[in-house]
């Protein structure tokens, strides 16, 4: 195992919608590793924006279910391809030219194995440790791992992961920190405001209410559950705001946290 803090960051899939936002994101990284060299960087990343481009030229429907997207057999190898393959490669190609030495995985690589989350959803798969993962070498040798949401069962199946998710448990297996790049700077309230900091009740209300909806409830819900695994904060803020991250990294506190 390495010996370094390590910091989990999950970028939302719209950043790939901006190439400079994303080479940004990574000169933040790289910057703070030429700081700090005791710590290290895991990156997972989804592509929701992209997969849903994919399905459209391939001619299928795209429909989704409590924020979860419903992912039928047939349409994996256009999921897996976006995810995988593009939008992984994207990124890995903006963090080299951001000076990182980036590898491109898939969750089973990095030490989780996929199973059916519920079969009405198809192939949306949910994660847990299998105890051979490649990361705290990766991470010992200075490499950046860039991990896609794509899992793979004991069976061989190929499973679309929600990313938020699979961010959490990878976070949970090398308890590490974790902090969720989202579109927004932070979660808001009723009113459109910025809140600072969340806890079960309030997001329990918030939800009840229908301010908190969608892939935000998703988010809002695996950042508590991950809170409580890791016994921490977790962190939600804005990809569009490269300093954002790095202030989190420095210790200071953006965007909204998630307590136990």
């Amino acid at each position: 195992m390495t010996d370094k803090k390590i910091w989990v960051i999950k970028l939302g899939g719209a950043v790939l919608n901006s190439e400079q936002a994303a080479h940004d994101l990574f000169s933040a990284l790289n910057t703070r590793a030429q700081q700090d060299q005791t710590q290290g960087f895991v990156v997972v990343h989804g592509g929701g924006a992209l997969v849903d481009s994919w399905l459209n030229d391939a001619g299928f429907a795209t429909a989704k279910h409590q924020g979860l997207r419903i992912s039928p057999k047939e349409q994996m190898p256009y999921i897996v391809g976006a995810l995988a393959g593009c939008a992984n490669k994207q990124l890995m190609a903006q963090a080299i030219t951001a000076g990182l030495r980036p590898v491109g995985l898939s969750l089973y690589e990095a030490g989780l194995m996929t199973t059916q989350k519920l079969k009405a959803l198809g192939q949306v798969g949910t994660c847990e440790p299998q105890g051979d993962s490649l990361l705290p070498e990766l991470l010992a040798a200075g490499r950046i791992p860039l991990v896609s949401s794509i899992g793979i069962g004991a069976d061989g199946a190929l499973f679309n992961v929600n990313a938020d998710e699979a961010a959490a448990a990878l976070a949970h297996q090398l308890g590490a920190e974790l902090i969720f790049m989202t579109d927004v700077e932070a979660v808001l309230d009723g009113e459109g405001q910025p809140l600072a900091q969340l806890n079960s009740d309030q997001i329990e209300q918030l939800i009840a209410q229908k301010v908190i909806v969608g892939g935000m409830e998703v988010k809002v819900k695996t950042s508590l559950h991950a809170a409580r695994h890791l016994r921490r904060g977790v962190y939600i803020s804005s990809w569009q705001k490269p300093d954002n991250l790095l202030a989190l990294l420095e210790g200071q506190h953006v965007g909204t946290q998630i307590l136990p």
